[in-house]
């Protein structure tokens, strides 16, 4: 199984940074091709600094970097602003946590699910919208054509992150971020948002990197589980060998933090 993304030896210390400790701190690992991994740790662990590195998204003139993300075989922190824009048009789709937020209020859906068309193809008006309605339907969004003309604030949370997919998905990425994409949702909304990045994974052979502190998602999700502590990695296994027989102490405590039915996180 090849690798898509390919971390080695990452770190990264912010240079306003109080501390002198790394924000990443040697972090290793790769994605393979249609595999399934969950980032988690709690906040401050590192996790959504990763994710900014391997998006693109890390201000380079914040930080002091070193090691290497590799995407399909291209080096991250080579790439000019033009290619890294180039990836998240044809290699990259991200999910973030919070759709109403991340979505232009005064746009309707449509072209905002099929912006990274525009930007990054040259396909004919008519062309980018069939494409956009295609991938609505393809992330069960009910009625995409009605859907299309809608404006962010006329859809539920749940619905808005559906049209964040799609348009995640629009470019037929090889790799999909997904940032915390449940955070913002009831749990039976949760279940069903789940189930769609299951389904794109089964039916289209997206990997997948989740970034997530819900332990309980992952397992949902994920057949693999990287584990970090402030900035590092502590544990790199299956899911079910986490949750059956966890090595490190921190790993051990993010499980016992996990509701159960006699156990409520108030």
């Amino acid at each position: 199984m090849a690798d898509i993304l390919k971390i080695e030896d990452l770190r990264i210390h912010f240079k306003d940074a109080k501390a002198d400790r790394f924000a990443v701190d040697g972090l290793s690992f790769s994605i393979g091709e249609g595999e399934i991994v969950g980032l988690v740790g709690e906040s401050g662990s590192g996790k959504t600094v990763t994710a900014m590195s391997v998006s693109g998204l890390l201000p380079r003139e914040k930080a002091d970097v070193s090691g290497s993300i590799t995407l399909e075989g291209r080096e991250i922190f080579r790439c000019t602003d033009r290619q890294i824009l180039e990836i998240l048009g044809d290699d990259l789709g991200i999910v973030f946590q919070e759709p109403m937020t991340s979505m232009n209020p005064v746009m309707r859906i449509g072209p905002q699910v099929e912006e990274c068309l525009r930007l990054h193809t040259k396909l004919s008006k008519a062309e980018r919208k069939q494409r956009a309605l295609e991938a609505m339907a393809q992330v069960d969004l009910p009625d995409p054509e009605r859907i299309y003309r809608k404006y962010p604030h006329e859809l539920s949370g749940g619905m808005l992150q559906r049209v964040m997919i799609a348009a995640a998905i629009i470019s037929k990425p090889r790799l999909l971020l997904a940032d915390e994409p449940t955070t913002a949702l009831d749990v039976t909304i949760q279940a069903e948002i789940l189930e769609l990045l299951k389904k794109l994974n089964r039916e289209h052979g997206t990997a997948i990197l989740l970034i997530s502190h819900n332990l309980h998602v992952v397992r949902k999700l994920c057949t693999r589980v990287v584990v970090m502590q402030r900035g590092k990695l502590v544990e790199d296994r299956p899911v079910d060998d986490i949750f059956r027989d966890p090595r490190h102490e921190y790993t051990k405590k993010l499980l016992a933090a996990i509701p159960t039915r006699d156990r409520k996180l108030i």
